[in-house]
């Protein structure tokens, strides 16, 4: 049976999953998904079956830089899934692409043409892009024939109002593409499906979604479409993140470049890979150990995360002139009831009546039948949109 392969690259694990192509071009359930992790380091190959069963624990012995490593990589991938898939063959492949800037607003399949496009990029997303192109081109070099599909991280947002996209600058920098674009689309766009099943008598209305993780942000939305989001030309704006500033005054990259000379490489790291829970706790990006930690910086960091998030609430909540219900998801959505807690104690006076036992308990709905806005927790399958959008575009 003809599959597709999934594949999300980041700088150091190329997390995957394979999905079988019925009859009617729609991909079943996915039957095998783990992740090669340690590029650079110590590569390391988890893959579990559809029951969660180990399949492959083990580690790769990879050499050269870290681009030959992700192309050894997911040669190493490609046999094993060979071996191991009952006889699927992967005919596709699709990859999460987080910057599709402008120019797309829809899944593409790939051409040399379009890598050149999608490399110019890589300033936009430094810690994603470079790395989910060399994806792209590992897939090239160790199997041509496998036809492949980008899909744009930023692509859900491209509908929104012209003013939600734009920045107060000169109109020649907004016509050059200095706008907002908005990322976490494949998990919206998840969570949009899912919505007129899970929570019918809200789909149709205003919505605030939290995509809440290592990366974070949220999106407003109305009829299942997005109206606003909080991040903007980068993947760095809006949310504190696990070792992303979030929103930051521009005045003080001034002040560090003026006053410490500190100059565009040295700006990118603070921005990107030491602030966020990270930078405020002194001790971890992971929310999991923040929480367990019981430090009065711990706690600062999280109550940090929390404020801002109730904030950018109340700011897209205006955006949508109301709202009906409030999404988590994401790894932190999903996982943390306390982070669900003290987000949805201070949305109180949206009229969210919180449910502390529902939330405690991990159910779906974590507001009490009497409120007014619905608080909902509900898991985000970005893979699984990949596939259908590879599946549409590459088995035609």
């Amino acid at each position: 049976m003809p599959a597709v392969l999934v594949l999300n690259a980041g700088s150091s694990s190329i997390k995957f999953a394979l999905f079988p192509v019925g009859e009617g071009g729609a991909p079943g359930p996915a039957t095998l998904s783990g992740q090669v992790d340690g590029l650079g380091v110590r590569a390391h190959l988890k893959a579990r079956d559809a029951a969660g069963a180990v399949l492959e624990d083990r580690d790769l012995d990879l050499a050269g830089s870290l681009d030959a490593q992700h192309r050894e990589a997911l040669a190493r991938l490609l046999d094993w899934l060979a071996s191991h898939s009952n006889g699927d063959r992967v005919v596709a492949a699709g990859h999460r692409v987080v910057h599709g800037g402008e120019r797309f607003d829809a899944p593409a399949v790939v051409t040399p043409e379009l890598l050149e496009i999608l490399r110019t990029f890589e300033p936009l997303a430094p810690l994603h892009q470079p790395y989910n192109l060399a994806a792209i081109r590992a897939v090239m070099a160790v199997d041509p024939a496998i036809v492949q599909v980008a899909c744009f991280d930023t692509a859900f947002h491209r509908g929104q109002p012209r003013l939600a996209q734009l920045f107060a600058l000169p109109r020649d920098l907004t016509a050059e593409g200095v706008r907002r674009y908005g990322f976490h689309g494949l998990s919206y766009e998840s969570i949009a499906g899912q919505l007129p099943t899970a929570a019918p008598d809200v789909a149709a209305g205003r919505v605030v979604v939290a995509h809440l993780g290592n990366g974070a942000s949220m999106c407003a939305m109305k009829a299942g479409r997005s109206v606003s989001s909080t991040m903007g030309f980068t993947a760095v704006d809006g949310l504190m993140m696990g070792t992303r500033t979030g929103a930051l005054d521009p005045g003080v990259l001034l002040y560090l470049m003026q006053a410490k000379g500190w100059d565009e490489k040295r700006l990118e790291r603070l921005l990107y890979r030491e602030s966020g829970l990270l930078g405020v706790s002194g001790l971890s990006a992971d929310m999991r150990e923040l929480l367990a930690a019981g430090t009065p910086e711990a706690e600062e960091a999280i109550d940090l995360f929390c404020y801002r998030a109730a904030r950018e609430v109340g700011a897209l909540s205006a955006t949508l002139e109301g709202i009906d219900a409030l999404v988590f998801t994401g790894g932190i959505g999903e996982k943390a009831a306390p982070v669900r807690e003290r987000i949805a104690r201070r949305c109180a006076w949206l009229g969210l009546d919180f449910d502390a036992a529902a939330n405690a308990a991990g159910a779906a709905v974590i507001s009490t039948p009497a409120s007014r806005v619905k608080a909902l927790v509900l898991h985000t399958d970005e893979e699984s949109m990949i596939a259908r959008h590879t599946a549409r575009l590459a088995l035609k």
